[in-house]
């Protein structure tokens, strides 16, 4: 089967605006929940789910089910692109380099407020420590880096009339990736054949975290959670959004993967991880297709 190629700011308590999505997932932030019930991916409990699994070495897919095609905003899962960026241009420069101190003009939650290293802000996704990075990285140098990525539709704008892309545009904003997207740039990342340093991709994965599935299988990956947004922009926590993308290797073979799911509920549960436990779970099944 081939791919289709048309082609959450503290914590998780971000909301997702209209205009960074496209197909399915779009639809549900704009039409009724009758009418949104009709669109691709509909799962029995509500759920609107992507999972796309591709063997890593050959690109062949293993599974994809649902609107993995369609663009929504990265959210914590654009960590991942940021590390490649930030070992590129030597700010950060080792696993546990630098070390930086959570701002103190900001209300952060518990779990933000602590001091952070490269692995830490993967780990524990830590919103404060992307922000200086791409401060650090500058408007112009963070943009070029995108566009050489290739990453999603590299908009980089933010919020209307905000002029916050350097520190908002991946967080339900103007940044937008698909599923389908995402394993392709993970399967580049992995080949060495991103347009930044071996050392860069090398160091980016060795501090993604790690996780255990079924079969054998070790995984790396990052999750990204947040909420749709209101009419008026504020949360609709109604409507959780998560993602899970990484790889998976097991006896020498290689697999990349990416999850999305909207919920139609509120959730204890931060989404991402909701995903991630999700993708875990089905994964052995999922790569054995």
């Amino acid at each position: 089967m081939a791919i289709d190629r048309r082609v959450f700011t503290k914590g998780i308590c971000i909301g997702l605006g209209a205009a960074a999505l496209s197909g399915p997932f779009g639809a549900l932030a704009a039409t009724p929940a009758k009418q949104a019930d009709k669109q691709a991916g509909k799962q029995p409990d509500g759920r609107i789910v992507c999972s796309v699994v591709l063997d890593a070495a050959t690109g062949a897919v293993m599974f994809r089910d649902g609107p993995c095609a369609d663009r929504v905003t990265p959210v914590s899962t654009f960590k991942i692109p940021l590390a490649l960026m930030g070992f590129d241009a030597g700010i950060l420069t080792g696993a546990h380099e630098p070390v930086w101190d959570h701002p103190r003009n900001q209300t952060l939650s518990e779990r933000e407020r602590q001091a952070t290293d490269p692995t830490i802000w993967e780990r524990d996704s830590i919103v404060w420590y992307s922000q200086e990075l791409t401060r650090r990285l500058g408007m112009a140098r963070f943009q070029d880096y995108v566009n050489r990525l290739g990453y999603g539709n590299r908009d980089l704008s933010g919020n209307p009339g905000k002029k916050d892309g350097l520190t908002r545009s991946w967080l339900m904003s103007s940044l937008a990736i698909s599923p389908d997207e995402q394993v392709a740039f993970l399967r580049r990342m992995l080949d060495r054949k991103l347009p930044v340093s071996a050392r860069s991709q090398e160091m980016t994965a060795a501090i993604l975290p790690q996780f255990s599935a079924e079969d054998g299988w070790t995984v790396w990956g990052k999750t990204g959670s947040g909420w749709r947004r209101n009419a008026d922009g504020t949360p609709d926590r109604s409507r959780p959004q998560g993602w899970f993308v990484g790889w998976a290797e097991r006896s020498g073979g290689r697999v990349v993967f990416a999850r999305l799911e909207i919920g139609d509920r509120p959730s204890d549960t931060p989404s991402g991880m909701a995903a991630r436990a999700a993708l875990l779970a089905e994964l052995p099944g999922m790569a054995r297709q």
